[in-house]
């Protein structure tokens, strides 16, 4: 059995946290596909939204994927979402699910809570997640309020980021029912800002890795 993980960011604590995520839920014996390209996010932060040639190499990625065998698919950056979403038809077609990271956890906000906070470090990671819990809240028949918690992370070291995403949860957690953590990369800071402010927060990885699983299991391709 072989999982296709697809980054467009490539800091070692995100591959280390969804890879520890996947192989806890599909098994150590997964063979993992990695596919990487750091200039699709870079492109999409200098542009501010995603263009037609990042957009392209990412679903190239998706097919490359697809060629080698893999039988499903995760898509692990959120700034791009929509693009996984894009190719949802010829993902049936083909056979090979492409699977969203942050889907199902915009899903959970929304059964949480009415009111939602949204952390990120960037506008471009940021605007396609509250698109995305939009989406779902009203496939789902509900309505919501988005908070924004835009940090400038840039330069901060895992324990000054952690702080900052305190004092973004500490701010805006009176305007929140749950927090959402935009980007895959905070999940290390999920059960310390829970704890701190007492209200859900929730972050990709496990919730991506689960879904995936799904995907698998539907194909026939692990047992429940």
């Amino acid at each position: 059995m072989k999982a296709a993980l697809v980054y467009t960011s490539t800091t070692p604590e995100l591959i280390e946290l969804v890879e520890k995520e996947v192989k806890s839920r599909i098994g150590e014996d997964a063979e993992l596909l990695r596919y990487q390209d750091p200039s699709i996010l870079a492109e999409v932060r200098e542009n501010g939204y995603v263009t037609a040639k990042p957009a392209a190499r990412l679903i190239a990625m998706y097919m490359q994927a697809v060629a080698d065998g893999a039988d499903a698919i995760l898509n692990i950056c959120s700034s791009v979402g929509e693009v996984a979403d894009s190719v949802q038809d010829a993902a049936a077609y083909i056979g090979v699910p492409v699977v969203r990271i942050d889907e199902e956890m915009c899903r959970d906000a929304v059964r949480k809570g009415s009111r939602i906070g949204v952390l990120a470090t960037l506008p471009t990671t940021l605007e396609p997640t509250k698109n995305t819990v939009k989406r779902v809240a009203r496939e789902m028949g509900r309505h919501v309020t988005l908070v924004d918690g835009l940090c400038d992370a840039f330069g901060l070291d895992q324990d000054a980021f952690r702080k900052m995403l305190l004092d973004k949860a500490e701010e805006i957690c009176g305007q929140v029912d749950v927090i959402l953590l935009a980007q895959g990369s905070m999940a290390y800071a999920e059960q310390y800002l829970e704890e701190q402010i007492g209200k859900p927060v929730l972050s990709s990885p496990r919730y991506g890795a689960e879904e995936l699983k799904k995907a698998l299991i539907k194909k026939g391709i692990i047992a429940c």
